[in-house]
């Protein structure tokens, strides 16, 4: 039933029924009075019962009037606090749905249930714009992550089939050409293989598909062993390779191994990819400030611009430089570097100078054991 037959029909009942009962109360009451009249003082009954009509009349008449003026005033007020904003509460939700969001609801008039309405509908409103804003930007990330891995696989098939065709053509006419070229085609298929490991790995990190295993962590003998790795495998790149560790013997962190390995690994690998100098030097960085383990990878490569640093934890960023790097990059690394800090409790950050170097740093807290009692 609509809103306007409802209040018509109040309208009607706020009316029909006061009269009746108010007609009845005096019809029977000037008939036991008029009656009482009759026996005591002897007035002609027709007399008296034409008076006692007129009265009757004259006072339904008047309870009718003051009824409909007051049946109508409160109509109109009750119709402009309730029908207006729902009008326009209808109107929004017509614009909702034609997929139209920029828009502000302002509660109308002076009902506070329906001003709360109004105050709840703009808030799913708002809620539904950032949704759908959220929406779009992911979509344009993922439409820019194919084409930043269709670009970054490109590059090393396109090696891997020039080196089969010198293969195959004779071009690798010596054992020692031969070997090279064979150990150029496995390089790269390891690049596409880890870059296949990388998109699989954010796949489930980002959904929180990655069972963590957190433990007790004795800080100088992980960071020890992890810096050992990492030298190793620079030392085979011809990089200069700095550790540096200030932690006090028996500090320990509560984390999982295998990811803040993969961490440091990530971290590593970006400083080697965007290095552009011809003497390429990396340093790690384990401290303590306060409460915090902080540790850092430091290179001399060509830097970030001011603009890039607040975003290169982003997924699926890359700075222009990068963009345009012979090495490619999928810009899910440092993405896949800040889910694992944060799921630890941990914060991760940037500074850069352009061409001077970058330094990526991450903080994790101190596992302080408490006393037993």
């Amino acid at each position: 039933m609509k809103l306007r037959k409802r209040i018509a029909i109040c309208f009607a009942i706020v009316i029909i029924v006061p009269v009746t009962l108010a007609a009845a109360t005096l019809a029977g009451t000037l008939y036991f009075q008029a009656d009482a009249i009759r026996q005591h003082y002897g007035i002609d009954v027709a007399h008296l019962e034409a008076f006692d009509k007129s009265m009757v009349f004259s006072l339904i008449f008047s309870i009718l009037v003051i009824l409909i003026i007051t049946g109508v005033v409160m109509t109109l007020w009750l119709t402009r606090g309730v029908s207006a904003p729902i009008q326009s509460m209808m109107k929004a939700t017509q614009q909702i749905r034609d997929g139209n969001l920029d828009f502000e609801l302002k509660p109308e008039g002076n009902v506070e249930e329906i001003n709360l309405l109004f105050e709840s509908f703009e808030e799913m409103r708002r809620k539904l714009k950032e949704t759908n804003e959220a929406n779009l930007e992911f979509d344009r990330q993922s439409r820019e992550l194919i084409s930043n891995i269709s670009h970054d696989l490109r590059t090393p098939i396109t090696a891997v089939k020039g080196y089969c065709e010198g293969i195959m053509d004779g071009v690798a006419d010596t054992p020692e050409k031969q070997e090279r070229y064979v150990r150029t085609i496995y390089n790269k298929a390891n690049e596409m293989d880890h870059l296949i490991n990388e998109l699989s790995f954010y796949s489930r990190i980002s959904t929180n598909r990655i069972p963590y295993v957190f433990d007790r962590l004795d800080v100088n003998a992980f960071f020890d062993d992890a810096a050992e790795g990492i030298a190793e495998d620079l030392q085979t790149r011809g990089i200069r390779f700095g550790y540096t560790n200030s932690v006090r013997e028996g500090t320990y962190m509560i984390a999982d191994a295998e990811q803040i390995a993969r961490v440091l690994n990530n971290l590593v690998g970006n400083a080697i990819k965007y290095n552009d100098k011809e003497e390429k030097i990396i340093k790690l960085n384990v401290s303590t400030m306060g409460d915090e383990i902080r540790v850092s990878v430091e290179d001399n490569g060509r830097g970030i611009p001011a603009d890039d640093l607040a975003n290169v934890f982003e997924r699926f960023y890359r700075t222009d430089a990068s963009r345009h790097s012979s090495t490619g990059g999928s810009g899910i690394g440092l993405a896949i570097v800040r889910k694992i800090i944060e799921d630890h409790s941990g914060r991760v950050w940037a500074m850069s100078r352009e061409g001077e170097g970058t330094t990526m740093c991450f903080a994790l807290r101190i596992y302080e054991k408490k006393e037993e009692a």
